[in-house]
């Protein structure tokens, strides 16, 4: 069921109806406040624009945000996630008043949860749509156009499962696959099972075809993701579909590294761990949100675990992989969080020895019973105990990755991934266990010789910070060789512009035949008229 809500005229700067239209085709910018599930949201938004007829905005256009269309897509998890979208609408507000006929749109969690709110506090947006109907998002756009009005349109349930749609990838050699979508957790500090829905899971044929056909069109590395992924294959009643799941994907002809994230440690099974040590193709790489370790505050955050279990699930994964990066998610301040389980929280912090961790202070969300708990804490209080939890894991950090020095990885190079120094002509990447590696190029190299985005690269670690590693062993004659693949090769055709900038092919096989476009799987997508 999906609500379609009215909403204000726009102002006096949208053209009229008969207005003619731009000889050029449109151009559209999207724009991404979230999490990894709203970044690969945001690739189903941006292929079904280019599916109508839309075009990319360039670089310059993305830096001035000038394109025709722009898209906001939101995030609700964080108190600041609605500071951040009026603060993007509110710069954007003058140039739309300079620019008749520009489009803004704004999606994702924080439209489906407010709604028509925001067309009342921002009137100049045209488009509110929400996470239940991306595929409404061209529709949309035109029907705004022709009624000269703000559209939106909120869906109580899943209308159309995302991966069905047109993508545009980001990128040519790393792609996201949705294995779910939803949550049957209840975490009281959590509002996305109320904008996410119920679970909802994919065959596991769809998913297998994906994979290959992200493989097939460059890809060396996916990603497999899920609010739950480790609680795949609850809708079909196979509890061990996931660590099948990892298996078939990870023997999949040509790819080369295969993630996941997030698994939920109340799920987390021995299969899994299995799956993960026997599959070559599976990285070593875990990433388990701790969120507490304080037993009491995990029950008054209704997390279905406790601190040893976690522990023991961390042990088990280095007794099977004695080189995997773990990482965390914690949140500071939880309402009646003591002293004595902030202390425990540094303990587990302590024995856990995360390669890294995001952590957070905790912010009331409206409509989570964490909100209307008693003893909420106050902030100097949060604050400084966010305080010590950062400079804890700071430590760990940089001691873990000090151990790595003298390593040889293999690293994965990225397009636009960390810092670059202009001295030693470093580039960057990632290694199997997802440490960012900054490494430098022997001396003398010639510019075309440089590795591309894609491309894998063996060094040697030199030096270990607390956010990544460094490798110059290319400049003291150690360890340097550079294998030039077939994502490496992908990542060239885009730039020459053969490819048109998207992640393989609009060909409904995906055979690589048949024009540029955004990836189309060969599954249902929805009919929308090229402008």
């Amino acid at each position: 069921m999906s609500t379609t809500l009215s909403a204000p005229a726009l102002p006096t700067t949208t053209p009229a109806v008969d207005a003619p239209l731009p000889e050029r085709p449109r151009t559209y910018l999207v724009k991404t406040l979230g999490c990894q599930m709203n970044v690969h949201d945001s690739e189903h938004m941006a292929g079904l624009l280019e599916h109508a007829g839309y075009v990319a905005a360039t670089p310059g256009d993305a830096a001035a945000e000038d394109a025709d269309v722009i898209v906001i897509n939101t995030c609700a998890v964080r108190e600041n996630a609605a500071d951040k979208l009026y603060g993007n609408l509110g710069r954007l507000a003058g140039m739309k008043r300079a620019r008749p006929g520009m489009q803004i749109a704004v999606g994702g969690c924080l439209a489906q949860k407010d709604r028509a709110g925001i067309v009342e506090r921002a009137p100049w947006v045209d488009v509110v749509f929400g996470t239940h109907n991306l595929d409404v998002l061209p529709v949309l756009l035109e029907r705004a156009r022709h009624n000269a009005r703000a559209e939106v349109e909120i869906a109580e349930s899943l209308q159309v499962f995302p991966s069905t749609l047109p993508t545009r990838r980001e990128s040519v050699y790393a792609g996201w696959v949705s294995i779910s979508v939803g949550c049957n957790n209840t975490c009281t500090f959590c509002i996305v099972p109320h904008l996410r829905g119920k679970e909802r899971d994919r065959r596991p044929g769809e998913i297998l075809a994906e994979v290959d056909a992200l493989v097939q069109q460059g890809a060396i590395e996916v990603t497999l993701l899920g609010q739950n992924v480790n609680s795949y294959g609850v809708e079909f009643g196979d509890r061990q579909a996931f660590a099948k799941l990892l298996r078939a994907a990870g023997a999949v002809q040509g790819l080369e590294r295969l993630r996941f994230t997030s698994p939920h440690p109340a799920s987390f099974t021995d299969d899994v761990i299995d799956a993960m040590a026997q599959t070559p193709t599976v990285m070593p790489q875990l990433h388990m949100p701790l969120q507490s370790g304080s037993d009491r505050v995990l029950r008054a955050m209704r997390r279905s675990y406790r601190s040893e279990r976690f522990l023991g699930i961390l042990d088990r994964v280095r007794a099977a992989m004695p080189d995997a990066a773990i990482t965390t998610d914690i949140i500071v301040g939880f309402p009646g969080e003591t002293e004595e389980d902030f202390a425990e929280t540094l303990r587990v912090v302590e024995e856990s020895r995360f390669a890294s961790a995001f952590t957070f202070q905790y912010s009331p969300r409206p409509g989570t019973p964490a909100a209307d708990l008693p003893d909420q804490l106050p902030k100097a209080v949060v604050q400084e105990r966010y305080e010590r939890l950062v400079a804890l894991q700071e430590r760990i950090s940089t001691e873990e990755n000090v151990a790595q020095v003298g390593r040889t990885i293999e690293v994965l190079v990225a397009e636009g991934e960390g810092r670059k120094d202009g001295a030693t002509h470093r580039i960057s990447g990632r290694a199997a266990d997802n440490r960012l590696v900054h490494l430098a190029l022997p001396q003398g190299r010639h510019p075309d010789d440089a590795p591309r985005p894609g491309d894998l690269v063996t060094v040697a670690v030199t030096h270990g910070a607390p956010h990544h590693l460094v490798a110059d062993s290319a400049l003291t004659g150690g360890p340097f060789a550079v294998r030039r693949t077939r994502a490496g090769d992908a990542w060239e055709r885009r730039q020459s512009g053969e490819d048109e900038h998207s992640h393989g092919t609009g060909d409904a096989c995906g055979t690589g035949a048949g024009p540029a476009g955004p990836v189309v799987l060969g599954l249902p997508t929805i009919g929308v008229p090229a402008r």
